[in-house]
């Protein structure tokens, strides 16, 4: 598996070893990493903390996203893939969205290459804390 996709897991494990929702995300530019991060709605009491935010967020002022790439264990919602479009960033790389379709045709329909690798470790931990979870989850997509 692609190094950063295992780094987007590890953060997202952190994310549900803290009580937060298992989503994780790395910005990689020029072949490294510059940040990571992990959904913390919960654990930061901040309803736009989703994994990609939290992400970019810690990336700070890097000056152009060109040339970077985000991964996430999940399809960005609308929220994150505009925040995708709004910066420019030319590519995203999901692990799954079998458990949540998101907004790939937004952003394809902006120019946004997206690459869904429908990994089975990534279903199974969402699968799994949706089962565990399910208010919570409802809560994070809006289906309340």
């Amino acid at each position: 598996m692609d190094e950063f996709m295992q780094l987007a897991i590890e953060e997202a494990r952190k994310g549900r070893s803290e009580g937060g929702i298992p989503i994780g995300s790395v910005l990689v530019k020029d072949g490294k990493v510059v940040a990571q991060g992990h959904n913390k709605r919960v654990q930061e009491n901040n309803p736009i903390l989703h994994g990609e935010m939290d992400c970019l967020n810690n990336a700070g002022r890097i000056g152009s996203y060109r040339g970077t790439v985000i991964y996430s264990t999940l399809m960005p919602c609308y929220m994150c893939a505009g925040t995708i479009v709004q910066f420019k960033i030319p590519k995203v790389i999901v692990g799954e969205s079998k458990t949540f379709s998101g907004a790939r045709e937004f952003m394809e329909s902006h120019g946004v290459e997206v690459i869904d690798l429908n990994l089975s470790e990534c279903i199974d931990m969402m699968d799994e804390f949706i089962r565990e979870k399910p208010e919570l989850w409802n809560e994070d997509i809006m289906e309340l």
